[in-house]
């Protein structure tokens, strides 16, 4: 076992012997102890909810970083054997172990651009669902009130008039850029 799993162990054992030490004063103020103890008690389930959720935080820390550390030795070994191949003075079998291996390296990007595109596209695919739910709501909800009706005229000619607003400002603010340009 090495060190780093048998602290593991050993705070993981500490925290079980705090959870028990609260269940017994938990149980003896519940059978009649005092409002000091109480308050006592109180505090020392805040305490061992702190250092569980502490612990928790390192381990899941800890394992990210041993996951980092292998990782990064996977890399290290596969740029050793790269490496190695490069130096190998330029054989037939070496060029080909090379191509290989840029091959397969182009192949896992390639794997890895597909599934962000996919997941991508499954996040449209639902915010497009939700924000068609959304429309056919508002629709069913303004033909059954009238006055939800009015206020949506309402948003929608102002918003069309804040389209025809902004498109009239840029057109004349690309008109004066286009007499400037021409008169320079």
């Amino acid at each position: 076992m090495d060190p780093p799993s048998s602290w593991d162990s050993l705070r993981k054992q500490l925290l079980k012997q705090l959870q028990q030490v609260n269940m017994q004063m938990q149980a003896w103020v519940s059978s009649g102890g005092s409002e000091i103890f109480s308050h006592t008690l109180t505090r020392h389930q805040e305490i061992l909810q702190d250092l569980t959720q502490e612990f928790n935080r390192l381990h899941s820390s800890n394992r990210a970083k041993k996951e980092h550390a292998s990782l990064l030795e996977d890399f290290r070994e596969f740029d050793r054997t790269r490496l190695d191949l490069e130096d190998g003075g330029g054989s037939y079998d070496q060029a080909l172990l090379k191509e290989r291996a840029s091959v397969h390296r182009s192949s896992g990007q390639m794997d890895s651009v597909i599934s962000q595109a996919q997941e991508t596209l499954k996040s449209l695919v639902f915010q497009r669902s939700t924000f068609g739910g959304i429309n056919s709501k508002l629709s069913n909800v303004s033909s059954r009130l009238p006055t939800v009706n009015q206020i949506l005229s309402a948003i929608k000619k102002k918003k069309s008039m804040d389209t025809i607003i902004l498109s009239l400002v840029a057109s004349v603010c690309t008109f004066l850029i286009l007499i400037y340009w021409w008169t320079k």
